[in-house]
């Protein structure tokens, strides 16, 4: 069998599967004809009260309905979704996947629902001030025994491996916004080492609820623009004033070449480099100076063996905030210097908002159809360009353009920052 190295003499890896749940839809041909139309997902929240909330709009998927209720059951059925899809395109049997899962998933926490029943429970235990550990014990016997499970962080992973039947250990990871990518990351690097032939890699996030929203309302990152919730998300714009929270899910399917061509697969495009830098300046902003941004993305294109010459398209992290897309703006051009003007950049989040942990995976699905369809989406509510920020954002409406290598840019809170290159199917 021949093998395919790369250039640095590891084994090349390769995409063979892919899906996406975003607030667009479910599956790749609704997100994308509907991304590619500059069509958004954000809307009014109706799942829960949002009296008194700053912010009331969100990129929520109200079109699926768990069995289960709460934020974990949705963020699981998100993944589950995605990987299906992934492992159908890749002509894998759904229940027998049959390779390593990395699964990116939010710190799961209870809902106040639960932790009210838990504690009239645990009060019934133990008095009137009962205590964290005895209402975990409340909650691991009798009829909640499944909220105890909802706390446990990786128990999504190991649902999602009992359904589609991956081998090994699963894992499980949270580094904040860039959770999507690093799982990628993790899954590419184990191929690479030779621990694995055949990886899937998950982002997934269902964790929109109201305290979610106050979180993050009191760290100003979110946009207040309730009145027109389609144009609230304007990334790269003046007038931005904060991410709007959403959901969804996003999956690959990496194996080596040589796995791909002996079984006759066909390869949809290859994950080429990672790159990522972590930032301990703060807990939530970035350095000013961008240097992690600015290391991350040169890991990426030093990972893969490419220069900034060769990257045709760069989905943006793009959130909306002012300070993230002014820092991912000079990163940017610290890298690619004059020119950057000339390479266009858009942000998916303008359409389907910021899914924080599963952003990573979702945007890397739509940078990988970008290369297969020649299409760039658009960034939209582009009508207030700042003039602080001169890039080609594909303002509002797509472009036709050949595109055989993307730079996927994912910037977290923490300083959690990961850059993935991916191009094209090779000739």
């Amino acid at each position: 069998m021949t093998r395919h190295l790369d250039h640095a003499g590891r084994p090349v890896v390769a995409i063979t599967g892919s899906g996406v749940v975003s607030s667009l839809g479910k599956g790749k041909s609704e997100n994308w004809d509907k991304l590619t139309a500059g069509q958004s997902g954000i809307h009014r929240i109706g799942r829960f009260p949002t009296d008194h909330l700053r912010t009331t709009i969100a990129g929520t998927v109200d079109f699926m309905t768990p069995v289960e209720a709460g934020s974990t059951a949705l963020t699981y059925a998100l993944a589950e979704a995605a990987a299906s899809e992934a492992i159908t395109e890749a002509g894998l049997p759904v229940e027998d996947f049959g390779g390593r899962l990395f699964l990116a998933a939010p710190p799961v926490e209870l809902e106040w629902w639960q932790r009210f029943a838990l504690d009239t429970d645990g009060k019934k235990a133990g008095g009137e001030n009962p205590g964290y550990d005895r209402m975990l014990l409340a909650a691991r016997s009798g009829e909640h025994d499944a909220f105890f499970k909802a706390g446990l962080f990786a128990t999504i992973a190991e649902k999602l491996q009992q359904t589609i039947g991956s081998r090994g250990l699963p894992i499980s990871l949270s580094t904040a916004c860039a959770s999507g990518a690093t799982a990628i990351q993790l899954g590419a690097e184990a191929i690479r080492r030779g621990e694995a032939e055949r990886v899937i890699a998950v982002g997934t996030d269902g964790s929109v609820t109201a305290e979610a929203l106050i979180r993050f309302s009191l760290l100003s990152a979110l946009s207040t623009q309730n009145e027109v919730p389609e144009a609230a998300s304007k990334p790269f714009s003046k007038d931005r004033d904060g991410f709007v929270m959403a959901e969804g899910a996003g999956a690959f399917v990496l194996e080596t070449l040589e796995s791909a061509a002996a079984r006759g697969a066909e390869v949809l495009g290859i994950l080429e480099g990672c790159g990522e830098c972590a930032d301990d300046f703060h807990r939530t902003r970035s350095k000013p100076d961008g240097s992690p941004a600015i290391a991350a993305v040169r890991a990426a294109l030093g990972d893969a063996g490419v220069s900034t010459g060769d990257i045709d398209y760069i989905n943006a992290h793009g959130t909306s905030t002012p300070e993230n897309d002014k820092m991912e703006y000079l990163s940017l051009s610290e890298v690619f210097g004059d020119a950057l003007k000339e390479v266009p950049i858009s942000s998916n989040k303008s359409m389907i908002g910021h899914t924080l942990t599963a952003a990573g995976a979702i945007e890397a699905v739509f940078s990988l159809l970008t290369i297969r369809t020649g299409t760039l989406p658009p960034t939209i509510n582009h009508v207030n360009p700042d003039p602080a920020i001169e890039l080609d954002v594909v303002p509002n409406t797509k472009r036709s353009a050949p595109v055989r290598r993307v730079l996927s840019n994912s910037f977290g809170f923490g300083g959690q920052n990961t850059c993935l290159v991916i191009a094209a199917e090779p000739d």
